[in-house]
């Protein structure tokens, strides 16, 4: 039996505005979700689909993973996640490869911007 890498899920306290972020920034559309979920795509698309799940308490701490979100001008990226609701971490990390910017969403779930040269 293969595997397949499916979905993502994150969990939120008002997942129609964490989905909402998530839909504009990466242009996906929602798919069937049961009530009070949320999800953005469809089992079998090219991509993996984004599960918003509700959960009744706040995160406490880092999340040991992230998503990664290549763009083409990092600049006008930070500036979509801004009027989106998310914020800037302040923190950004220059490689030979391309410049990394990490974000948050409206929930403060973290993730980076990517720019490759």
């Amino acid at each position: 039996m293969g595997h397949l890498w499916s979905g993502v899920t994150i969990d939120c306290l008002d997942p129609q505005r964490v989905a909402q972020f998530w839909q504009v920034l990466l242009g996906r559309e929602p798919g069937p979700a049961p009530p009070g979920w949320v999800y953005l795509g469809r089992r079998g698309d090219a991509q993996p689909r984004l599960v918003f799940q509700p959960v009744s308490e706040p995160s406490t701490g880092k999340v040991r993973i992230h998503l990664d979100v290549t763009v083409d001008d990092i600049g006008e990226a930070m500036s979509t996640v801004l009027a989106l609701g998310g914020r800037d971490t302040g923190e950004r990390h220059d490689y030979d490869e391309g410049v990394v910017v990490v974000m948050a969403d409206p929930e403060d779930h973290e993730f980076c911007l990517v720019q490759y040269h």
